[in-house]
């Protein structure tokens, strides 16, 4: 079809780096003329590095030139440090070429003839000129920007002409877009950013341009580690993936009388919050539906944030839960996200790739509350819109979702969240300490269930050392929610029951 159309296919180059090929839309523009910008620290150069490990080989090798930075041999000793580093490619597929002296003893006309020389010499497919800014700012004080333009333009005919992939890096701030003319003339533009708000530092790439090809717009999180740039896609989950069609079972949560007040469980795919203070059991009944589900044969996800698997796993102990077996045979994987900059995109990422490592059917998110403090203070404004994703991409494979929310005791009024979150949950099961008689006991109702009747009573249950155990209806009470309950007497107490 394209070649009835007269257009020209344009081959991606994968990138080398996780989740970035994804944000470019497929890859990089074989050919293309780019520029990655950001200032000093923010991975620029570590991200070149990580593109070119990944696609030079001896046949079309990688140039890279440094101008005025650090010298190649000093870059190498760090970059040797990641895991995407590969030595046996600087034999043959990776060329330093450094341009220093050239740039201080001449003009830039100097610089491009080398630069062209070194290219028609070596005919490579990737091209890397860092600091390219360095180049640039020369030229500037001597022609303009003018003349600077004109240079960039040169520049990008020869290295277009001999078929490479160029990536010029530089320090830039935003203030340059609006006058530096190499903005103009490039094909694609990646900024790369490192925000430090209180104790954490966050890292955000934008894709501020790129020709011939549709990329993610915004703001995508990444973060560098021993295997160097991995980028959390904004959109991570919520395409490419097929969507199951909703089901009609029911899920058990491992306790019966709880089942029967759902009209038969969790329907399969729900998203499940429960609310209640500190001690109210929640942890003990999410506990006890990944347990049910592990022993239906239903793999599992546990994403903990404030306490370690190994606490969380004794825990379940207390209450006759072995956690500890399926996880050795890789049935059950606990999750332990606590970094002070996570990202909802980074944990969504981290939680798929769990989900489909061992084929899970049920996840449990425990609890909210420690989910946005774990979270870097620049997300956190975004929490509820985030979390939302997240959920919606994995109830849209076919996961049941549980997730666990602290709200505080009132005995005046019934706080359905602190978060405003009820809103993204289809079911919500509402947990209550109250006072009865002089003694505190815990009750717990189901507040909604969407497109399923429930039941509407109030019943009291005990955490025992065998989970949670649901008692009687509190039918002879009314004002329970509000946690100052008052006794019926026998005449209202029937007409109640009648009622009901």
């Amino acid at each position: 079809m394209s070649n009835e159309l007269g257009k020209v296919n344009i081959t991606r180059l994968a990138s080398g780096v996780p989740g970035l090929d994804m944000v470019l839309g497929g890859g990089l523009p074989e050919f293309s003329f780019n520029i990655i910008a950001g200032p000093p620290g923010s991975g620029k150069t570590t991200l070149a590095h990580q593109i070119m490990f990944a696609n030079a080989t001896p046949e079309r090798p990688a140039l890279y030139f440094t101008v005025l930075g650090e010298p190649a041999i000093k870059m190498l000793r760090y970059q040797q440090q990641f895991e995407f580093f590969d030595a046996a490619l600087l034999s043959g597929a990776i060329r330093f070429v450094n341009l220093s002296d050239i740039v201080l003893e001449n003009d830039m006309d100097a610089v491009l003839d080398a630069i062209v020389n070194e290219v028609e010499a070596v005919g490579p497919g990737l091209v890397i000129v860092d600091s390219f800014r360095t180049v640039s700012r020369k030229k500037q004080r001597k022609v303009g920007n003018r003349g600077v333009q004109s240079f960039v333009h040169r520049l990008a005919m020869h290295l277009t002409g001999w078929q490479a992939t160029t990536f010029l890096i530089g320090e830039y701030v935003e203030a340059d877009m609006r006058d530096n003319p190499i903005f103009t003339v490039a094909d694609g533009l990646l900024w790369l950013s490192q925000v430090a708000e209180r104790n954490s530092v966050v890292r955000k790439m934008q894709v501020m341009k790129l020709r011939g090809q549709e990329s993610v717009p915004g703001l995508h999180t990444f973060r560098i580690t021993s295997a160097g740039l991995q980028v959390f896609p904004r959109n991570f989950g919520l395409i490419g993936k097929k969507e199951i069609e909703p089901s009609m079972r029911r899920l058990s949560t491992g306790i019966p009388e709880l089942d029967a007040m759902m009209g038969g469980g969790i329907p399969e795919g729900d998203r499940m919050l429960l609310l209640g203070s500190a001690g109210t059991g929640k942890s003990a009944l999410s506990m006890q539906f990944i347990a049910e589900g592990l022993k239906q044969g239903e793999p599992g996800i546990v994403a903990v944030f404030e306490e370690r698997p190994q606490e969380y796993t004794r825990r379940a102990r207390s209450f006759g839960l072995n956690l500890d077996t399926p996880q050795q045979a890789g049935k059950l994987d606990i999750l332990y996200l606590r970094p002070l900059d996570l990202s909802v995109d980074e944990t969504l990422h981290e939680v798929l790739a769990a989900v489909e490592k061992i084929g899970a059917k049920r996840v449990v998110i425990d609890s909210l509350a420690g989910f946005e403090m774990a979270l870097a203070p620049a997300f956190r404004q975004d929490f509820r819109e985030s979390l939302y994703r997240m959920v919606g991409a994995l109830t849209g494979i076919g996961v049941t979702v549980l997730s666990t929310a602290e709200t505080p005791e009132s005995f005046t009024d019934l706080p359905v969240s602190t978060d405003a979150i009820s809103f993204m949950t289809d079911d919500i099961i509402r947990f209550r300490i109250v006072e009865i008689e002089g003694k505190l006991r815990r009750v717990l109702f189901i507040v909604k269930m969407r497109g399923c009747d429930h039941s509407k009573n109030v019943y009291e249950y005990t955490l025992t050392s065998e989970g949670l155990k649901i008692g009687s209806s509190l039918e002879r009470y009314r004002g329970l929610m509000t946690g100052i309950p008052v006794a019926l007497d026998a005449s209202e107490a029937t007409g109640h029951a009648k009622k009901d």
